[in-house]
Parts: C-alpha cells; sequence; structure tokens
C-alpha cells in the first residue's frame, strides 16, 4: 500500500487535509468519501512534486477560472453533438489546453475514462474543478442518453454565472481603486514628504498647530516602527483568516457580509440568483429536488445561506410543496413565491425558476448601480477631508512663520 496526501471537504463543508493510505487514489477516494469526506485532491506521497504543486492549489494559486470552464464545456457539447467518441475529444481538448491544472485534469479524466469508468465519475476526482452540480448534471446526462443537453445546459449556466460575478466585481472595483489611490497617498506624504518640512516647522516650538502634530507624530512612528506595523498587520491578517476557515469564523463572515450597507444586499441578491439558478439546472436535467438542495447547500458560497437551503430541503422532505417550504425558511421574496406557486401549479417549475434568476440578475444591475452612487458621494466626502487636513497640516505651520515674520 501506498500514502497519498489529500484534500476535501467535511460534511459541514470544513476544509480538511491529511495522509492516508491506499492501493491506489481510487481506493482513498472511496474510503474517504465512506467516512463523510468528499476528497478534493489526491496525490502521492511521494511525489514531491505533485505535493508541492497541492500546497499552492490549496493555497488557491492557479485554479481554473469560471470563463475557462464555460470554454470547456462548450467543447464538450459540441463533441457531444458531432458524435466524437468521448475519450478521444478528451485527449485533444488536454492536448490544446494551456491551463496546467485543468490539463492535468482533462488527461487524468481520459486515463479514468480508458479504464472503464464513466465520464461523471471520473470528472468527480477532481472536485476543485468541476463542482459538485456539475458532476450530477452530467451523470444525469450520462444515465439518460442526453450529454448534449447537459452539456448545453451547463454552459448557459455557467456563462449566467459569470456575468454575474462580473456586475459584483464592476460595482466594487471604483471604491476599491479609490480607496487604494488614498492609501498609497496618505503612505508617501507621511513617510517621504512631511519629514522633508519638519526641520521647519520644529522652528515654531511648541506652537505647532494639532494637525499638524498629528501628521509629524505619524511620520515619524511610520519611519521609526513601519517594519513592525507591517508584521503586526500581517499576523493579525492572517489570525483574522486561520479563524475565518473554521466553522463558526466562517459563518460570522458570511453573516456579516449579509449584514453589510448596500454591499449586503448585492451579496444577498447575488447569492439569491444563483441558487435559483442552480436549482432550475438541477430540475431541468431532472434531478430529484431534494438532491439539487443539498448540492446547492454545499456550494451557496455562502454558509449563512447554505443553511437556509438546508431548512428548505427538510421541508421538502416532510413533503410541504416548494414554494410553501421557501415561505417558511425566508428564503425568497413574496414576488419570487408568487411565481413559485404558478411553476407548481402549471408544472412549469424549472422556467419559472429561470424567470426568477433574470428578476434577480436584474435586481444586481439595480444594486451594482445603487452602490455606486451610494458610495462616490462618501469616497468624494473622504478624499475631500483627506486633502484638507493635509493642506492644514502644512500651510497652518507656514501662516504662522509668515505672521511672526511680518510682525517681527
Amino acid at each position: 500500500m501506498a500514502a497519498f496526501h489529500y484534500r476535501g471537504r467535511s460534511q459541514s463543508g470544513a476544509l480538511l487535509v491529511g495522509q492516508i493510505e491506499g492501493d491506489s487514489a481510487d481506493s482513498v477516494a472511496l474510503r474517504l468519501l465512506g467516512g463523510g469526506i468528499t476528497p478534493i485532491e489526491i496525490a502521492p506521497a511521494g511525489n514531491s512534486r505533485g505535493h508541492s504543486s497541492a500546497v499552492l492549489r490549496r493555497l488557491g494559486f492557479g485554479r481554473p477560472s469560471t470563463s475557462e470552464l464555460v470554454l470547456f464545456t462548450r467543447q464538450m457539447y459540441t463533441i457531444a453533438k458531432a458524435g466524437v467518441p468521448l475519450l478521444r475529444g478528451l485527449r485533444n481538448l488536454a492536448a490544446s489546453t494551456r491551463h496546467p491544472w485543468l490539463r492535468e485534469s482533462l488527461e487524468d479524466v481520459a486515463e479514468s475514462l480508458a479504464a472503464g469508468r464513466g465520464l461523471a465519475d471520473s470528472l468527480a476526482r477532481h472536485a476543485a474543478v468541476f463542482p459538485l452540480l456539475y458532476v450530477s448534471i452530467v451523470r444525469i446526462g450520462e444515465a439518460t442518453g442526453t450529454l448534449e443537453a447537459s452539456f448545453q445546459r451547463l454552459a448557459e449556466y455557467l456563462t449566467a454565472e459569470q456575468a454575474l460575478k462580473d456586475r459584483v466585481s464592476a460595482a466594487m472595483r471604483y471604491p476599491m481603486i479609490v480607496m487604494l489611490v488614498i492609501a498609497l497617498a496618505i503612505a508617501v506624504l507621511t513617510v517621504f514628504v512631511i519629514p522633508r518640512f519638519a526641520p521647519l516647522f520644529r522652528a515654531l516650538g511648541n506652537q505647532l498647530p494639532l494637525p499638524t502634530r498629528l501628521l509629524i507624530g505619524t511620520a515619524t512612528l511610520a519611519r521609526r516602527d513601519g517594519v513592525w506595523i507591517l508584521a503586526a498587520g500581517a499576523l493579525l491578517w492572517w489570525l483574522l483568516r486561520q479563524y475565518v476557515q473554521r466553522d463558526a469564523g466562517r459563518y460570522q463572515w458570511h453573516r456579516l457580509k449579509l449584514r453589510l450597507p448596500v454591499f449586503g444586499q448585492l451579496v444577498h441578491q447575488a447569492t439569491l440568483a444563483r441558487v435559483s439558478r442552480s436549482l432550475a439546472i438541477g430540475l431541468a436535467a431532472g434531478m430529484p429536488i431534494v438532491q439539487t438542495l443539498q448540492l446547492i447547500a454545499r456550494s451557496a458560497g455562502n454558509d449563512v445561506m447554505s443553511e437556509r437551503v438546508m431548512l428548505l430541503k427538510s421541508a421538502v422532505e416532510r413533503g410541504q410543496p416548494l414554494s410553501r417550504a421557501a415561505a417558511s425558511v425566508g428564503l425568497f421574496t413574496p414576488l419570487v413565491l408568487q411565481m413559485m406557486e404558478v411553476g407548481e401549479e402549471t408544472g412549469e417549475m424549472s422556467e419559472m425558476l429561470d424567470e426568477v434568476c433574470a428578476h434577480y440578475a436584474r435586481e444586481v444591475d439595480v444594486m451594482a448601480k445603487a452602490l455606486g452612487s451610494a458610495i462616490e458621494p462618501l469616497l468624494i466626502v473622504c478624499v475631500g477631508a483627506i486633502v484638507a487636513l493635509l493642506a492644514l497640516s502644512v500651510f497652518l505651520p507656514l501662516w504662522q512663520m509668515i505672521g511672526k515674520v511680518t510682525t517681527g
């Protein structure tokens, strides 16, 4: 038996890393699944290159983007539609893929197919690249002979997900850039500019204005203890990251994000759009609703929303209709609940959930614009206050010196 390094998720979503012995990566994966751990990555312990690569990937480096997964999915749709054998198609895609992680994953998927495993089972070996919902839709397509339609749905789903992420990123980009520029400007003035004026200001002795004393004190502290301040900041950041990686810390952080003014509403609407879109694609593919909700809860991206989805799943398991169950857990707005009731009555729930997705996408657009409109005046006020403080810190003592010279 050989030793394998593994990385996986517990049933609560916590990240688990360790080492286990097994005859092969498949047997290790089965043992982990039997123990309630969903494997994300398994690498031989003796493979230093694979282990170092796994460490970098655990830190979040090199993960394929959604756009790359969209491209792969569209290529798989073309392969399935043209009737090209999957093994040959996957080997061609692996040879032409530039992304290292995705290329290695596709090569392993092709080898797994050649060994006689199914496509969904082969994709499931790389849970960090192919999400659980993705694998489940492919598995249903395999079982029903509708792989072409499954890949088409997945391509549309991932494209919409990427568009949603782009909207949220665009809404946050402007304030983040402005705050970064402000921080850099303050750092340059504090460390390089103000110390050059310090000898001139010392001529005034203890008669320096308060803003000037504060600025000189800050500049002195930054130049004298700047390294220690940066080290303390890095340590604090690391401690916060360690806390957030735990179940309790991650839950508190996700709840805080939902409670932030304006931005919290944006995150909430975007998460609801993701939940409704995932539910729509699962139901359209013929996946049982309880299984779909289970997968959505594990991939919602927010522990608070995952908790609500699990409550929704429990209510559905007790026999409640989806709309009534959603109303009991307070997951959707009354308008969306009415749309879901119509979908249940007409038997077109997946189509109605597509409309719900479009509704939340529009809400995200509106809130993204509102976020920019709300933050821009605040940023202008902050920039103005900082500029005024810096100007007064420099010019007030100069005016005092000019006044002394004039009166003298």
